[in-house]
């Protein structure tokens, strides 16, 4: 139980999730970016647990995939945020980079289970 706390790639997301958490808005984008940038940062370690869970390289390579939409929906959120000046050149970069590993890193497992499953 719990393989998936072994993965390097949920281990990164785990690190970007709590670079996102330390991401500072401004009050009146609580419910806004805030919200949705932690919601889609939280998901990809989450999906990447829930697939890694299930009982099939297809089925992993689903949640997989859900995990990268997540990534993508976040890098998406934090170019906004970034955009509108609510994050420093510096927090961006050391967001953008670590969510390219974890993108990188995905797309390579995803492709590795999808040879398995043909």
């Amino acid at each position: 139980m719990g393989l998936y706390k072994k993965l390097v790639v949920w281990n990164k997301s785990m690190d970007l999730v709590e670079k996102i958490y330390k991401v500072s808005l401004p009050d009146e984008e609580k419910f806004g970016l805030v919200s949705q940038l932690r919601r889609s940062a939280v998901s990809v370690p989450s999906n990447i647990a829930e697939g890694n869970g299930r009982n099939s390289d297809k089925d992993f390579c689903r949640f997989l995939n859900i995990a990268i939409g997540s990534l993508f929906e976040m890098q998406t959120q934090i170019e906004i945020c970034f955009r509108l000046k609510y994050v420093q050149e510096e927090q961006y970069n050391e967001i953008i980079n670590l969510s390219r590993e974890v993108e990188a890193m995905l797309a390579s497992l995803i492709k590795k289970l999808s040879h398995s499953v043909s």
